[in-house]
Order: structure tokens, then sequence, then C-alpha cells
């Protein structure tokens, strides 16, 4: 495929938001979008075969077909969110393509679930994307700064989304079998290679780190970069370089993976799983004479192992060496906690050298020798390999999520995800501003080594555990929290209206096989409470914030959130299904994130499909509707339960179901008319609606109280 563009072109430049002309910047923007998509494909092109695509590089991650696709989908989902564009382009693959990026318990990597689209018509897909974005990007109204209230905000986002995504492929690509690729002119492999220079420790000085990011800021920024951090960092002792491959291949030679002492708990279990005793991307090949000799996998090619190339492992690995490394010297030897690293960032001005790190692809699609890449003493402080950090990531004071990517972060405020930092060969644009705060499972790795640190200073490991997000602990304290004004509670009500219902229809009483799909399950109570009649529960929800935590209850964890008392006074509460007696049928539900407008055609063969103050939440309540009969049985019950308070801000008004006055007749349309109009084809009213209330507590003397419709249809 002829791609139009040479290595050069694959360079970005950084892209300022908060000054310039509109129209120069709308030019720029442009310009930004359509190299990251032609840079995007081309990465997909040292794919060998259409055949490459349907692979599985990791047991862990979709074919790289899902990805080619995602990316494209993303732009899709957001701009449909903002009501930039009026409708989806091509919601079959829009519906596979969405969901599934991360290892998550709520991930579904069943390839029994997927009926992958061909090649072709994902190219054709993306190319429908690229000339829709176009064309919003050419007319969007908006004016500098660009903030996150702009509509061109979420054209950033899917730009900057679709960078992560370059080096993510990049890592999948890696990891397929090499006659599955194909070497490219746009990918060079760096051709230095030799000895690795004795590492030694040199000095950092003590000193403030600080972040206080806000919005509108210079640039594109991601939730977990905004808000206010300040601490002074003790001085220490830090690697001049990057750990090499040679300095790395002394522990292995040592026996390091096989000694457990050089592991902590959860790095023990890893060992124990993994069969390879060395990184990941090494490999042993014999010799003429019958010894064996490593070598390294390079994105498409075998190469010799570069002795003075930076290791790549993951976060275990790293701490391993660490520790092996403390007890070789002697020395308090460790990796760096974020706030060390962004010392060492500061202290040799590190970002003044992006000219001239290997990153943004403007050296190699490798790595380049450790000693290459000088920074005030130091080397590679960006660029070549991320940097592990024994910091998990964490929010900042005044953490807030963007409305239309609520989840990006927040699912991995677990403890379990540390942060790297510092960029590798094919990080670009957001990743490489010096304020990105990236972070990855312990087990898993990038295109990531580290550099270790002498010091004695303690590193924070543990976060506050409490829920703060305001949206998180509403639903928690509406689902778990205490009954108020004498109102029985909402989501429990709800369910066991449902459950009743069930046991008077004369096709289901009796039967202990029902299943149940909760569509807006939200954190969790209704699908738990159903779990306590139904033998298989299916809660999904939009939010993946709100299934982590559903997740978390159901495995026992107790969920520490606070709620506003009263002025600034916070309370502290928590909840877990063993207070409410529901710990002992929480195995029967399943917790999976979806779009209720677009639901994957797998979530089929249900019994009922539960839906409870979800329809006025939707952005397309009439899609959802429209198609819901298809995850039904014969005969199953649709269970509707809404207040329908239509809000133009959350579903625009062409696709309320009522509220609002008939353009033709004038006559008023009730919501409860539309629900018939859209249902009466496949489905027959069950019994008269009725008004259940519904009670949110905002603070201690504060409430919203509801009357919520609830309606019973049967699938004919």
């Amino acid at each position: 495929m002829e791609l139009g563009f040479s290595r050069a072109d694959l360079v970005a430049q950084p892209l300022y938001l908060d000054h310039g002309e509109v129209a120069a910047k709308r030019a720029e923007i442009k310009a930004y979008f359509n190299q990251t998509q032609a840079t995007y494909e081309a990465l997909f092109e040292t794919l060998a075969s259409d055949a490459a695509f349907y692979a599985r590089p990791c047991s862990l991650r979709h074919p790289l077909i899902f990805y080619f696709g995602h990316t494209a989908t993303f732009f899709t989902n957001k701009l449909v969110l903002a009501k930039l564009l009026p409708q989806r382009i091509n919601p079959a693959i829009e519906s596979l393509c969405a969901i599934g990026v991360d290892e998550m318990s709520w991930d579904d990597l069943n390839d029994a679930h997927y009926d992958w689209p061909s090649v072709a018509a994902v190219r054709e897909y993306r190319a429908q994307v690229r000339a829709a974005v176009n064309d919003l990007i050419d007319r969007v109204e908006f004016s500098l700064p660009i903030d996150w209230q702009s509509p061109m905000w979420p054209i950033m986002m899917g730009i900057e989304h679709e960078r992560i995504h370059l080096e993510t492929s990049s890592v999948l690509i890696r990891q397929l079998p090499l006659e599955m690729v194909q070497s490219s002119t746009l990918f060079p492999i760096c051709p230095n290679h030799g000895d690795a220079p004795p590492n030694q420790l040199l000095p950092v000085a003590p000193g403030l780190v600080a972040f206080n990011k806000q919005d509108p800021a210079p640039f594109y920024g991601w939730d977990n970069e905004y808000g206010q951090h300040q601490v002074e960092v003790a001085g220490f002792n830090a690697a001049q370089y990057l750990v090499s491959n040679a300095e790395f291949l002394a522990f292995v030679e040592s026996g390091g993976y096989d000694k457990a002492q050089y592991w902590d708990d959860e790095g023990n279990r890893w060992r124990q799983f993994s069969p390879l005793k060395h990184p990941s991307f090494w490999l042993q090949k014999p010799t003429a004479n019958g010894h064996q000799a490593w070598w390294l996998r390079c994105m498409t090619v075998e190469i010799p192992l570069p002795m003075n190339w930076p290791v790549e492992v993951n976060f275990l690995e790293a701490a391993a060496f660490c520790r092996w490394k403390k007890e070789q010297s002697g020395l308090p030897i460790r990796l760096p906690s974020e706030d060390e690293y962004m010392r060492l960032y500061d202290v040799t001005q590190a970002q003044s050298f992006s000219a001239n790190a290997n990153w943004n692809l403007q050296q190699y699609a490798s790595s380049t020798p450790v000693d290459q890449n000088a920074m005030n003493g130091f080397y590679d402080v960006v660029g070549n390999v991320w940097q592990w950090t024994q910091t998990p990531i964490y929010p900042f004071d005044g953490f807030k999520v963007h409305p239309l990517y609520d989840d990006f972060t927040t699912p991995t405020f677990d403890n379990k995800h540390n942060i790297f930092k510092g960029g590798s060969w094919i990080s670009s644009g957001n990743e490489i501003n010096g304020t990105s705060r990236y972070a990855f499972r312990r087990h898993f790795f990038q295109h990531a080594g580290f550099r270790y640190i002498e010091s004695d200073a303690a590193v924070q490991t543990e976060f506050a555990p409490y829920e703060t997000d305001s949206d998180i602990t509403q639903a928690c304290e509406n689902h778990y929290g205490e009954t108020s004004l004498a109102v029985p509670n909402f989501a429990q009500a709800c369910a066991q209206a449902a459950i009743k219902l069930m046991q008077q229809d004369q096709d289901f009483a009796g039967r202990d096989d029902l299943s149940v799909l909760d569509v807006g399950c939200s954190v969790g109570r209704s699908s738990f409470e159903l779990a306590q009649h139904f033998a298989r529960v299916t809660g999904l929800d939009f939010s993946a914030r709100f299934i982590q935590l559903a997740n978390q209850l159901q495995q026992g964890q107790v969920v520490r959130y606070t709620l506003p008392f009263e002025g600034e006074i916070i309370d502290f509460k928590q909840a877990s299904l063993a207070e409410l007696g529901l710990q002992q049928t929480a195995h029967k539900c399943e917790f999976l994130q979806q779009d209720a407008a677009n639901i994957k055609a797998r979530f089929s063969g249900y019994d009922m499909v539960f839906a409870a103050d979800l329809l006025d939440k939707l952005y397309d309540p009439q899609a959802f509707l429209a198609q819901i009969q298809q995850r039904l049985n014969a005969g199953g019950i649709l269970w509707l339960a809404s207040a329908y308070d239509w809000q133009a801000a959350v579903t625009p008004k062409q696709r309320w179901l009522g509220g609002y006055k008939d353009s033709q007749s004038g006559e008023n349309v009730s919501s409860f008319e539309g629900l018939q109009q859209i249902l009466n084809t496949h489905f027959s009213l069950v019994a008269e609606p009725y008004d259940l209330p519904l009670v949110r507590r905002m603070n201690q003397r504060t409430f919203d109280y509801q009357f919520v419709q609830v309606t019973a249809w049967k699938k004919r």
C-alpha cells in the first residue's frame, strides 16, 4: 500500500490549546488529526496479511482488528455523546469495537462472542469516520483557549486516545509470531549495538516537586493530570543510565527468577504463573558451537541482544532486580517514586532535551543505547523506554473526571496500577508533554524499563480507599445507604416488584433457571437483589466506574465513600453485601460495561430485561427500546421504571419518548404514549402503570423526591 509520506511525517509537533488565532488553530488541529490517523494506519501496514489482524497476540487482549476499529469507534462514541454527530456511522462495528481494551474484571474477551468485521470493512469505516471528523473540524464553532467545555475538546480527546493506542498496538504487533509481521522503512530498528557502559549512582539534590494543572492548560491533558500536589523531596542518588540488557542479564544469570526472596507476594504469584525466566522480549537461539545466545524481539524482527540497550520488563521484574541489587551492593536500592522521578526530571531540565530524545518516532522504532541521549549528566530521563515507579496511580487534590470519559483513570485508582514516566520511542502527543501520568498493572509490560535509585526514604504505596467523586458517592448512597423519609430503598423495591411479577406469570412461576438482563445497573444493588430469585443476572452499565464498584462488592470487599453532611462537613460511610444479606447469591451476577443504546448482539436469550431509572439517562432511549425485543426469549418480560425527567443536555429532544407537543396535531404526547408507540409492535402491556417513590439524599437535610412510573411488557 502506498502511504504517501516519509518517516519525517510521523513526527508530531506540540499543539498548543491556550493561544493563537481560531482559523490557524483549526488548520493545526486538522493537520494533527490527519497525521495521527495516517500514522496509526501505517503501523498496521507492518502486519503481513489480513490473517494477522485476527490472531491473539496476548491472551489478555483482543486481536488487532479490535484496536484497528476501536480508535475510530471512540471518535464516534464521544462525538455522539457530545452531540456533535447526529447519529452513529456503523452501529455494528461500533458495538464490537467500543469496549474491551484493558484487563479489567468486566472485560469480555471470549472470542465466541465476536463476529469480527473484515479488514476491508474496518478500513472503510475508518475512512467514513475520518471524513466526518474532518467535516466537524472545518465547521464547529469554537474559541481559544480550548478547554474541557469546548466543542473541540472531544476531537482532541479522540486524537490523543488514538496516539495512546499507536503505542499499545505496537506492543501487540511485537507479540505476534514473526511470520505475521513485515518490516517497514517507516519503522526502522536502531543499528547501534555494543557493550553497555558501567552504571553509576549520581546525586540528585533535594527540592520541591509541584503539580498545579488547571483547565484551561497549554496542552491537552487527561483527568489525572489536573489538580494540585506538592511535596519536598529528600535528596537521593540515581542511576546515570537506564538499566541495560547487560546489567539485567547479571540478575537473570544469577538465578534471580528462581529465588523467591527477590520477589514480593504479587511478584511470586506472577513468577510461578509465567513460564519465562527472563524478560518477555528476550529469546534464546542455538549458536554454531551448540551454545545458546540471547536475542531480542523488536517490533518486526529479531536481533542479537543489544547489551547497551535498556532492558524492557514489567514492574514486578524491575522491583525484583532492585532487591537483588540491594543485596549485591549493600545499598538501599529501589525504584523511584513518582515524586522522585519528577525531581530528577526538574533537576536535569529533561523537557529541554525533547528534540534529541528517542521518542515521538523521531529516532527509531526501537530502543537506542543507554548512553546515547545525554541530559545534563544523566541519560534518557525522557524517551527510549518508559520508567516504572513505585507509586500507584492516585488522584491529585481537586481531581475531577471529564463527563465524556469518566472512566479513563478512575478504574485504576485501586493501588494495583503503578505509574510509569518518561515515554518510549513511539510515545507522542500528550504522552510526552511532561505532565502526563500513565499507569499499568504491575504484571503488564509496555516498552517499559527502569532506573534505580539509592534512598532510605519511605514511599507511599497505598492511597485512601474512600470514593469521593460525587457521581459515585451519590450512586452508593442511593443503592446502599440508609432509607430516607420512610421511603423504601428504590433499587431494592424495584427488584422485589420485578421478582413478584415473574412469580405471578404462568410462564415463569416455579422455575429456577430464569435469567435477567439488568440494563443501567449502576453500582449493582438491583442486580444483587435480583440474584436472590434469578439463576443468572447480567448487569450492564455505561460507566466503568459503576461496574468496578459492583465487582468489588461482589468479591466481598467493603466499599467506603464520603457524603456531604452539612456545609464543609463530610460523612464517611461504607457498604458491603454481607451487611445486607446479599453475599450468598452474589456469585450469580456478572457485570459488564455496555452502551444501552448499542448493546452487543451476544446479550440475548433472557427471560426478563430490567431497566430501572434508565430511560431519561440515555442519549437515545428510542434506540434502546427499538431493539430490546432481541434480548428476550418468547414470552419474556420487559420491566421499566422511569420518572421521564427529560433533559435536553442529556437526551436530544428529538429522542425523547414524550413530554412534548406533537408538531402536527399540537396535542400533548406523554412518555407512556411514546413507550406504547415503540413497544406495541413486539410487546403487550402486562398491567396498568403504577408509581414508585424515589428519594435521593443530597446531604443531611436536602433530598430529591420523585415518583417513577413502572410499566411491564410481555414479548409476543
